[in-house]
């Protein structure tokens, strides 16, 4: 899957789909990702997976854990290793605002997706809180309502 234009000189490298089933997004943050080079071309030519991807503050640094980044084809034995821990570049002011944040019961760190902006990898990072069962299933009744209306319309026409 290559990097997608988007709006705002933006190229898209992957989205965290999942994070909006199963998360209520309350913050959002965007940062700097520290990666080697391989990782960058490696992003450049293929994508990278964030679906699993959380992130975890750890001494003041904020680190994002489990994000899979594939080797890149054309490496050789100092190739990167896909599942390794990246820091995450935030000010500190920003890493004391979202370590307090998330640091409250039920509160986590996810990705939502990651890009280049203007050819530096930016990973937009939120505080979310997770989505009990009833959640979910309210929004899949929303959903239907919806889908119904548009059907009901598209008959009338």
């Amino acid at each position: 899957m290559a990097a997608k234009k988007s709006e705002g000189g933006e190229k898209l490298i992957c989205t965290n789909r999942r994070a909006f089933r199963n998360y209520h997004i309350l913050d959002r943050l965007e940062c700097g990702i520290a990666l080697m080079g391989t990782e960058v071309k490696s992003l450049r030519e293929s994508g990278a997976n964030i679906d699993d991807a959380y992130a975890r503050v750890t001494d003041g640094e904020v680190w994002l854990v489990n994000a899979d980044i594939p080797p890149y084809s054309l490496g050789h034995q100092l190739n990167h290793e896909p599942k390794r821990k990246r820091k995450l570049l935030l000010h500190r002011a920003e890493i004391a605002k979202f370590a307090a944040k998330a640091t409250q019961r039920g509160m986590t760190l996810i990705p939502l997706r990651m890009y280049f902006k203007r050819g530096k990898a930016k990973v937009e990072l939120a505080v979310a809180r997770g989505k009990h069962l009833y959640d979910k299933r309210q929004e899949l009744k929303k959903a239907e309502a919806r889908q119904e209306i548009e059907r009901a319309l598209r008959r009338r026409r």
